[in-house]
């Protein structure tokens, strides 16, 4: 009896499982798949959230009911980004940095801590390394990671005067870049590698307030979506497509997890398998 028990569950197995359970349907107005999550009340800051990946990281954070401001330096999207989520807008140019504590200092004041930050704001300035001038590298930095080192000094220091029993998550968004490069990065590729650095620094230093630091490293993430992408682009990644901005945002949204406090001074690349993918010419 067992062994036609055990045979019958093997011809199950081999034409695709078992036929008499029922599939079990989404949630009305959800994919297959797709999870829900919400959170206990809890305050974010993201930077750059008014388009691609911040937007998205704004986005999700409000669907989980958290309470969500974004720093930017384009109003015009700022504001639709605001009205389309619900979260509040401040417009600062963080490569300022009395630009950003003010912004810090409203944040503070006005919500009584951070419990959640997503240091996204970043540009890009590709050009040959024979062009490259000093003033174009530092802008680089004064965008793409001072500001994390801003914001996690002023989360520090307003925590040694608050009591927060939960601690607090902060997210940086480096790139895949600090682990590969083509040429003409190097100012972008320091930037973004300083920041996976900085993690597992900060990860020490916002220990004994509870704080986890962790980085995510994107690799080709869509942010136009008008963007058409050949089959070329799609098949050379391993998961077999290019990334969208919900694919980070999901992402800080994990790590972001009461639960997930195990989880320290790590970097997360999200790149569809692209920098584990072995390429000879």
């Amino acid at each position: 009896m067992a062994d036609n028990y055990l045979e019958r569950k093997m011809e199950e197995h081999r034409s695709g499982g078992d036929r008499s359970k029922k599939k079990i349907s989404p949630v009305a107005g959800k994919r297959e798949g797709e999870i829900s999550v919400k959170f206990p009340p809890r305050r974010v800051l993201v930077t750059g959230g008014a388009k691609g990946i911040g937007r998205a990281v704004v986005e999700a954070f409000r669907k989980a009911d958290c309470m969500v401001d974004f720093i930017d330096v384009d109003r015009s999207e700022g504001q639709r980004t605001a009205q389309r989520t619900g979260a509040r807008f401040i417009p600062a140019d963080i490569s300022d940095p009395q630009q950003l504590q003010r912004a810090l200092d409203l944040v503070l004041q006005s919500r009584g801590d951070i419990d959640i930050v997503v240091s996204n704001a970043g540009v890009a300035d590709f050009r040959p390394l024979e062009q490259l001038d000093w003033e174009a590298f530092d802008h680089l930095q004064q965008i793409n990671l001072r500001p994390a080192v801003i914001i996690a000094r002023t989360l520090a220091l307003h925590r040694l005067t608050c009591q927060n029993p939960w601690g607090g998550r902060m997210i940086l968004i480096s790139s895949s870049r600090h682990l590969m490069s083509e040429t003409g990065t190097e100012a972008y590729s320091a930037s973004k590698g300083a920041l996976a650095s900085l993690t597992h620094a900060l990860m020490m230093s916002l220990s004994k307030y509870g704080i986890t630091v962790n980085s995510i490293s994107p690799g080709w993430i869509e942010t136009d979506s008008a963007a058409v992408h050949s089959e070329q682009d799609r098949l050379q990644h391993p998961s077999r497509r290019v990334g969208q901005p919900e694919d980070i945002a999901r992402a800080c949204i994990f790590l972001s997890l009461p639960d997930n406090d195990f989880i320290n001074g790590t970097d997360m690349v999200i790149d569809g398998g692209m920098t584990r993918k072995m390429i000879y010419c």
